[in-house]
């Protein structure tokens, strides 16, 4: 079988570093290959040098057999090849239909019209998403799927996906899989980027692995296994990185206690504590309450006024209205959609970090010190070993894992006594997994409480000394980690 894409020796480098490094790669029609590689490995440069984003800067593509060069994304989509972003490239201000449509409007348009098509497109892919919607209303799930949506929709022969269900419910992974079916059964090519190895060798054909911009594997998914992936994206054996525990860190004194708290139907008489020098881990299924108690801790979200139960921090009641007060007494929230709410997108990762320090009112000098601010980016950049090609960077421009570091970074800054993670390392690649569940063992070790929120179970057995399981916006169960499974975690969740 002819390739329908192919690249030779092809190679990207920004300000001198080199992104992609003499890659070859090929790809058939009604293949599903999956691009695998820690962040920073280049998958994504990669795939947009195949989509017109970057031009190479030597090297070769080939689409069907003919030399292919695109001047923009909007060419190569032309020639059949469209691509599904990991930070989604909606308009926010429009609705979700009119996203589907956008730049393939006919001469004159019914809104109606486009309405009702757009909802029987979304119906025939199994997507649940209103068409009148505003896309800025949409949580990160919906807009995945209203991106993965209007990739399907433009016919492309090849689809690059990058992190497709970084965002995605069980169920709504489920749906999306059997798109990648039907496509594949067109004979549409698939390249498929994401950090959850057992769904790249679920659902994958082939798998290529990169690592510093380098091609170091490609071979049939049916002859690879995870562990041999992972020595091929880091270079070495990680399997230690994710061993559960076999000791709980003894509790300090109470930092806080949540006395039934309630907010609507989506958290309904809850109560826990939290104790200094633990790590607190929160499971649950999506919808059980975990991220809106989160954000009411925070002051991101109010509880009900009337019988809305009670928060003691450091011994005291507090209500905070909004975030501010909230960081002022020492608590931070790490949010789980860093795109929206995680930092400022066109800002440095220096003017993020120098944000959250002005945020908590904790910097030196009374105006904005460019001197301080270079100097907190040198240190923290070393700290969480944060990655960029350029010093001067947008934040924007830095792979998943260098962003998550970033948020955590403006963080940690404001010298927390209480910090929550939710979802700290969704999106992010094996590698810098295992550097922020360090971080986050080491902040429990220098006495800080924290909580950590999160959908993947073997994360929560690894850090947590206590494990508490939400079910129908309440905490319903508490689990010691040296005793606790992953049957008996799941059970307490939907039972």
């Amino acid at each position: 079988m002819t390739a329908i894409l192919s690249t030779k020796a092809i190679t990207k480098a920004f300000h001198g570093n080199i992104a992609v490094d003499q890659v070859d790669f090929d790809l058939f029609p009604g293949e599903i290959h999956a691009l695998l590689g820690e962040n920073g490995a280049g998958k994504s440069t990669f795939s947009k040098l195949l989509a017109g984003v970057y031009p190479p800067d030597s090297g070769e593509i080939r689409l069907a057999g003919q030399p292919f060069k695109a001047i923009g994304p909007g060419d190569a989509l032309g020639q059949g090849i469209a691509m599904v972003y990991q930070e989604t490239s909606l308009v926010p201000s429009m609705t979700v239909a009119q996203n589907l449509f956008l730049g393939q409007e006919k001469a004159f348009n019914r809104l109606r019209g486009v309405t009702i098509a757009a909802q029987q497109f979304l119906q025939s892919l199994n997507f649940t998403v209103d068409p009148t919607a505003l896309v800025s209303s949409l949580g990160a799930a919906k807009r995945q799927m209203v991106e993965i949506a209007r990739a399907v929709r433009l016919n492309a022969r090849i689809i690059i996906f990058d992190e497709p269900t970084a965002t995605l419910t069980p169920e709504e992974r489920r749906h999306f899989f059997a798109l990648l079916a039907r496509l594949q059964k067109r004979g549409v090519a698939i390249i498929f980027i994401t950090h959850a190895l057992e769904e790249a060798l679920q659902v994958s054909d082939r798998i290529t692995v990169m690592r510093d911009g380098k091609r170091v594997l490609t071979a049939a998914a049916q002859g690879l296994t995870q562990t041999g992936i992972i020595e091929a994206m880091v270079g070495r054996d990680v399997a230690a990185d994710f061993a559960p525990r076999d000791s709980i860190r003894p509790p300090g004194v109470r930092v806080l206690s949540v006395e039934d708290v309630s907010m609507g139907a989506l958290v309904r008489n809850t109560s826990f504590s939290v104790f200094a020098g633990q790590v607190t881990g929160l499971f649950g299924l999506v919808g059980s309450g975990r991220t809106e108690t989160a954000k009411i801790i925070a002051g991101v979200l109010k509880r009900d006024f009337l019988r809305g139960g009670r928060v003691e921090y450091q011994g005291g009641p507090v209500r905070y209205a909004t975030p501010g007060p909230a960081v002022a007494d020492g608590i931070v929230y790490v949010t789980e959609d860093r795109k929206q709410e995680g930092f400022f997108e066109n800002m440095t990762v220096a003017e993020n970090l120098y944000a959250g320090l002005l945020a908590a009112g904790l910097n030196r000098f009374p105006w904005v010190s460019t001197a301080e601010m270079r100097e907190l980016a040198a240190h923290w950049s070393a700290r969480l070993v944060i990655r960029s090609i350029d010093p001067g960077a947008r934040v924007v421009e830095l792979s998943g894992g260098n962003q998550q570091k970033v948020v955590i970074g403006k963080a940690l800054i404001q010298n927390p006594k209480l910090v929550i993670f939710d979802e700290p390392t969704r999106g992010v690649d094996i590698g810098a997994v295992a550097e922020i569940h360090a971080l986050i063992e080491s902040l429990a070790e220098q006495g800080i409480a924290v909580i950590v929120i999160s959908s993947y179970l073997p994360e929560i057995l690894k850090l947590s000394d206590r494990i508490l399981v939400c079910r129908q916006g309440r905490v319903v169960e508490e689990f010691s980690p040296t005793d606790a499974s992953s049957e008996r975690i799941l059970y307490a969740a939907v039972h």
